[in-house]
């Protein structure tokens, strides 16, 4: 475990404050990033879920702040997630408890974490297409779904209140299944004011559940907040597609790595994802973006030139 002073501090510090610009400026990324991030410092998965959710309710409440001080957040949209979210991340730790002693609840916990990193990754991907696909709309002509609205908050919310990922990316992608018309900066205050109970509900029950490690906890507190914080800002200048590949490689392999797939076969994977990915994806979105533009102007049976 780690000591203070020491450059495991110095290094948790760096890689949180990394992490909560990812955050702030893309919404997505928290639980995702952090969570393998101290496994990979030793740290077992059930004690850093615990520390990770409890610095992340500090990380997402400066996020959240920065956005709604720019009136980003849709008030109605995040009240229905809430309602649906809490509850089930409050359950998350207990859940947890329920896998067994120590040492069986972190190997379980782990194949969950590399599952759920997986799935962030492609949804990550499917933002990016979902968007193209659909123009953002007038955000005036957006009708509220209550009910599917708080399922997609029950279903975030366990998955977050498990293994602390999922606020910035499962319910990110299915509001903007939800909601096409949010634009990118409303779609990210949405999801970043809610995450706050959400994620604030999951850290109390681990708290109540594992306790936290002070080690581990405070440096994620120094690091996080401010990268979040300086995150937010560049929201308005920074396009969130500049960071988005990488994340979603880094995802990949760390799914990969977590769920026990051979060192030999990650590297081939993410040397393939870095030669070959981005010439896939520029002729996937190519095409996304080009039937968008159709079905912007059905009248022309074709693009626009």
């Amino acid at each position: 475990m780690l000591d203070f002073f020491t450059t495991d501090v110095l290094s948790l510090i760096i890689v949180s404050l990394g992490v909560g610009v990812a955050v702030g400026l893309t919404g997505m990324g928290g639980g995702a990033l952090m969570t393998p991030a101290l496994i990979a410092f030793g740290i077992p998965p059930v004690t850093a879920v615990a520390n990770d959710l409890v610095a992340s309710a500090a990380n997402k409440s400066v996020g959240a702040l920065v956005h709604w001080r720019q009136g980003s957040p849709h008030l109605r949209i995040a009240g229905w997630l809430m309602l649906g979210s809490i509850p089930t991340a409050f359950a998350g730790a207990f859940i947890v408890q329920s896998f067994g002693e120590p040492e069986v609840a972190n190997e379980i916990l782990l194949t969950i974490i590399g599952v759920a990193l997986m799935l962030a990754a492609v949804t990550y991907l499917a933002r990016t297409l979902v968007r193209l696909a659909n123009p953002v709309g007038a955000e005036d002509d957006v009708q509220v779904k209550p009910l599917r609205t708080v399922g997609i908050g029950v279903l975030g919310g366990t998955l977050v209140g498990i293994t602390s990922v999922g606020s910035g990316s499962v319910i990110m992608v299915t509001l903007l299944l939800l909601y096409p018309a949010l634009s990118p900066r409303k779609l990210v205050g949405t999801d970043l004011l809610q995450a706050v109970p959400l994620v604030v509900a999951a850290a109390i029950s681990h708290v109540i559940v594992t306790g936290v490690d002070w080690e581990v906890l405070v440096p994620l507190l120094i690091g996080g907040p401010v990268g979040t914080y300086l995150g937010s800002r560049l929201s308005t200048v920074v396009k969130p597609a500049v960071v988005q590949n990488g994340i979603v490689i880094v995802l990949s392999l760390t799914s990969l790595a977590l769920l026990g797939v051979p060192p030999f076969w990650v590297g081939v994977v993410g040397a393939t994802m870095l030669i070959l990915g981005p010439l896939i994806w520029a002729v996937i979105v190519h095409r996304v973006a080009d039937r968008g533009t159709v079905h912007e102007h059905p009248d022309s049976g074709r693009p626009p030139p």
